[in-house]
């Protein structure tokens, strides 16, 4: 069943992001995901980006329903159902947390909520132009840190370099397949947990088509320890197109 909300807030992030606030007393886990609904437009999957008292979605405009999701104003419904799927887990007392791109969105009210001794915040995109929730984010951190490709803000390079820069227990993350398939590879024996994206349709485990070497992410997921990535060799490697094709990232 469709839950039905009014838009209280929208906020635009930067010049392709943008957050959709309302309220709702429905329980969100940090990593959960919702199904959203554009009449005659779709329906997508999105991790709620705000879970307390206001609820959230935050989201790059990539296509014909989040062109459609950025047009609604304050006051407009919009039409979700949810939560589905696993969420984070504290392992640990040091936390490393990695996010790429729009993946920060799924990651923050992780770091908001969690109860870890020690926050490691670390952001990374192309460019400073493609940054968002620093603000949000800075005061629940206990070291914070942006990587940009091009060095236009912070350390030039790559999300991923800061794994040999920070001592920590676990990490959790969020972005690229390509991203996470390298902390994959050198995380070692640390605790791990990474949320993926995949095309979906239904969000509940039917129809296969987030399926990765035997995993659904919106049934398994999106929220997969370690363990389980290891068993992921498309991870990073391969996808699914809308029509089921496997295709090389």
């Amino acid at each position: 069943m469709y839950r039905m909300v009014n838009i209280q807030e929208k906020i635009k992030e930067n010049r392709d992001v943008y957050s959709i606030i309302f309220r709702d007393d429905i329980k969100v886990k940090p990593g959960q995901f919702a199904m959203i609904w554009i009449p005659g437009v779709d329906e997508f999957p999105m991790s709620f980006s705000y879970i307390g008292n206001a609820k959230g979605f935050t989201f790059k405009v990539i296509g014909e329903g989040t062109k459609a999701l950025s047009s609604l104003e304050v006051g407009e419904r919009l039409f979700y159902r949810g939560p589905y799927g696993k969420f984070y887990t504290e392992k640990g007392e040091k936390a490393l947390f990695i996010a790429g791109g729009t993946g920060v969105a799924s990651l923050a009210p992780f770091i908001e909520d969690s109860n870890f001794k020690e926050k490691i915040v670390v952001i990374g995109a192309k460019t400073k132009d493609d940054l968002f929730f620093i603000d949000r984010l800075k005061n629940k951190s206990s070291v914070f840190t942006i990587f940009t490709e091009d060095g236009s803000l912070g350390i030039k390079g790559l999300a991923t370099d800061s794994l040999k820069l920070y001592n920590f227990d676990s990490v959790y993350a969020c972005g690229p397949e390509k991203m996470i398939r390298v902390i994959v590879d050198q995380v070692g024996n640390k605790e791990m947990q990474a949320s993926l994206e995949r095309y979906m349709k239904c969000g509940i485990g039917l129809c296969d088509s987030c399926a990765i070497n035997g995993f659904r992410v919106c049934a398994d997921g999106p929220v997969f320890n370690k363990d389980d990535l290891i068993l992921m060799k498309d991870l990073g490697r391969n996808y699914r197109t809308p029509s089921g094709k496997i295709s090389s990232y």
